[in-house]
């Protein structure tokens, strides 16, 4: 098997995003045959992995809840697209929960030891940051659990659910990252054409970044530059 890429792509003159194209759904361990031998948590992750992949499914194919099935329904259909677009960026950090040797792409105009230094500084922040949130949104979660009491379904519940699940597999992937990975750095000079773009008046720098994407075959990094790369004044 290829080892994972990951490329450290340019948003600022000093700024730098870790990015990788992987496939929709997150990998989760297999669950025990027995459901009655799970762990809470485990079931709530295979709870979340079944929530996700309907939200994705109807991303990609997007059909209004019918207006019989009510407003419960429907605002539950909303909140799992939502989430579904929301917690994109974060599937990186589940796919590292796994990886052991990673490539590290990164623009040529770095020394490596300043492209090692970036990435373990964006994974510190990614760590600290989904620890934190993994707290907040777990005991959301569980005060989520009183409106279990009212008829129809808990949209809160099915928030927050989303949320710790999420954070915990993300906080796992980022110090899986920072302690239990061999990162092979690889130059790009392809990358570095992304940081010349940002001076670029917005038609010509969409035109640049659509090129370097073909160039790398990623396919949605030309909407990732766009929604990351603040124009520098």
């Amino acid at each position: 098997m290829l080892p994972m890429e990951v490329y450290l792509v340019p948003v600022g003159a000093a700024r730098h995003e870790l990015y990788c194209e992987v496939p929709d759904e997150p990998e989760v361990e297999s669950a025990a045959d027995d459901p009655q031998k799970r762990s809470f948590f485990r079931r709530l992750r295979d709870r979340f992995r079944e929530m996700l992949a309907e939200a994705e499914r109807d991303r990609r194919q997007p059909s209004a809840a019918p207006v019989e099935a009510g407003w419960l329904a429907r605002a539950k259909a909303q909140t799992m697209r939502w989430v579904a677009e929301s917690i994109a960026e974060q599937r990186l950090l589940w796919h590292l929960r796994r990886q052991t040797g990673v490539r590290l792409i990164y623009p040529d105009d770095l020394s490596q030891a300043q492209a090692l230094q970036a990435m373990v500084a964006s994974l510190k922040r990614d760590s600290d940051k989904h620890r934190f949130w993994l707290v907040i949104d777990g005991v959301l979660f569980i005060a989520s659990g009183l409106l279990a009491l009212v008829p129809g379904p808990n949209i809160l519940a099915y928030y927050f659910a989303f949320r710790v699940v999420g954070h915990y597999l993300s906080f796992r992937g980022a110090r899986q990252g920072l302690s239990g990975i061999e990162w092979t750095p690889e130059k790009s000079e392809a990358l570095s054409e992304l940081r010349r773009a940002i001076d670029l008046a917005p038609d010509a720098r969409e035109q640049r970044v659509h090129e370097v994407a073909h160039r790398l075959r990623l396919e949605h990094l030309a909407r990732f530059f766009q929604r990351s790369a603040i124009p520098m004044s």
